[in-house]
């Protein structure tokens, strides 16, 4: 499976009685319905771990050009209208701010650890915490509830998988929480969001601004308000796209299939 396709229904799954394993790229799983694919004695893998550099790196990516302006700063920089560029057009400096990284599993981690070279405070909200250790190695500290997180941060970076749990995890109230001057990034589903408030919550200025690398649907609709809205960036889902791990990445899937028709333990198989 690459972007989710084929979709994996009862249907397809009739009409493939020799199936034995779907192998599925990235590491989100909320596509398939695991229930129904153990059913038919299918299994599942993904490749989990490949791409948390990347994403991490993109996840750093979009803070800096949010924070500083770039898309904007672009358009100024070529337009034809462009006569000076005002004196007044300023960002927001990332070294010294606060950082909150809700999910700090390894992609979490990985942008903890660019993090601390840009003198972050960061902080973390998990389903658990982690290590004393691993806390210590980039300065996080963690928030066992995610509104402390939500209230101290300048940005709030979003990593989790998406599952009931996470599903709009980041409402309107969560957004209310947020200082006016924070903004939000997004690298794990555009489910985690309620995308509504978020809008409103632009609109209105009770976040200053977001950079999401994730939405629902993706590709947004054309008169989507989000891609009307100059505090927002938006990338086309592009965490784990550099052409290194992509390989990687089918690398792995290949050798799961061929784990899975051999009868071999399979890699990375989802339980």
């Amino acid at each position: 499976m690459w972007y989710h396709k084929p979709v994996v229904n009862k249907e397809l799954l009739q009409s493939l009685p020799n199936l034995r394993i779907v192998a599925s790229s990235g590491v989100g799983i909320d596509h398939l319905d695991l229930n129904l694919l153990s059913s038919f004695g299918v299994k599942v893998s993904n490749t989990p771990f490949v791409i948390s550099t990347d994403t991490a790196d993109l996840g750093m990516a979009l803070m800096l050009a949010s924070s500083r302006r770039l898309v904007e700063g672009y358009e100024m920089a070529v337009s034809p209208d462009t006569e000076y560029f005002p004196a007044d057009w300023l960002g927001t400096q990332v070294s010294g701010a606060t950082l909150g990284i809700v999910g700090m599993g390894t992609i979490g981690y990985k942008v903890a650890e660019r993090a601390k070279a840009f003198e972050m405070k960061i902080l973390y909200h998990n389903r658990s915490q982690r290590k004393k250790e691993d806390e210590s190695a980039v300065g996080a500290v963690y928030c066992k509830k995610i509104d402390d997180l939500l209230q101290q941060s300048d940005f709030v970076l979003l990593a989790v998988n998406l599952n009931p749990q996470t599903h709009k995890l980041i409402g309107k109230r969560e957004l209310e929480l947020m200082k006016p001057t924070a903004t939000l990034i997004n690298i794990s589903r555009g489910l985690v969001v309620d995308q509504d408030a978020l809008v409103e919550a632009l609109q209105n200025k009770v976040i200053k601004a977001a950079a999401l690398d994730v939405t629902y649907p993706e590709p947004l609709p054309r008169d989507h308000p989000l891609l009307k809205l100059k505090n927002v960036i938006i990338t086309p889902h592009i965490g784990s796209a550099t052409k290194k791990t992509r390989r990687i990445m089918m690398e792995e899937m290949i050798e799961s299939i061929q784990a899975g028709l051999a009868g071999l333990p399979i890699p990375h198989e989802v339980l």
